[in-house]
């Protein structure tokens, strides 16, 4: 009798200890829990992280085409990620709420550049450091991610490649042009040959200049036979 009165009395401790973790005092803790300073503080700073990962972007882009939309986005992104994080650690049954409704969430925008996904995470994760209140780590952080960066996309490891793209319609002229690569770039593999009916020939070459010297184009332009001669810059990326 004894040992059934102490066992309900542990499992009746157990219990009240579950209602005091979730009480309705617990669960309804809100924005009263923050004063207006640190939600200002704390949205200032996630701004300002956010426009300098903006500046870095910006200063540091080497695709073709700058999205002016997609860079204030990751200021957006910023702010965003702390607001959420602001809210989350304020209030456990909206946490709750918060993960369900962002498990639903899809993004269909596809990423051209891999250097985005960087510049996405980098947005995010300074938001959910400055909401937990981390400033000093999510400015020297980000001071520190912008700094690399900014070294790795200016040095220059080798010389950019360029696409060099020749159509003529002697079929003996393509040696004599393996033959003026060899002496004039520093670097050259055939990236695509297509025929074309009477003999005429499209070569796709990349080549890597030396200094920068593009005079063997004007050579291959003046050959008897050739029709075009085009040379441009591209990436590494190359699709058939």
């Amino acid at each position: 009798m004894a040992g059934g009165i102490k066992n309900a009395a542990h499992l009746g401790g157990k219990k009240m200890s579950l209602e005091t973790i979730f009480s309705s005092k617990f669960l309804s803790r809100s924005i009263e829990s923050f004063s207006v300073i640190d939600v200002g503080l704390t949205l200032f700073v996630s701004a300002l992280i956010g426009f300098l990962i903006f500046l870095v972007y910006r200063k540091c882009l080497k695709g073709v085409i700058y999205s002016q939309s997609f860079n204030l986005s990751l200021i957006m992104m910023s702010v965003i990620s702390s607001l959420v994080i602001l809210c989350v650690s304020s209030n456990f049954a909206i946490s709750l709420g918060m993960v369900g409704a962002l498990s639903i969430v899809r993004f269909r925008t596809a990423v051209k550049d891999p250097m985005d996904i960087v510049y996405i995470f980098w947005s995010i994760a300074a938001g959910i450091v400055t909401g937990a209140g981390m400033f000093l780590l999510a400015l020297v952080g980000s001071l520190f991610i912008g700094i690399v960066i900014a070294i790795m996309t200016n040095v220059k490891t080798q010389s950019d490649p360029y696409l060099l793209i020749i159509n003529f319609g002697r079929s003996d002229l393509e040696q004599e042009i393996y033959r003026l690569l060899n002496v004039s770039v520093k670097k050259y593999n055939v990236k695509s040959k297509t025929m074309y009916p009477g003999g005429a020939c499209e070569l796709t070459v990349e080549v890597i200049m030396k200094n920068e010297n593009s005079d063997f184009i004007n050579i291959i332009s003046a050959f008897e036979g050739v029709t075009n001669t085009v040379l441009v810059s591209y990436d590494g990326d190359y699709s058939i």
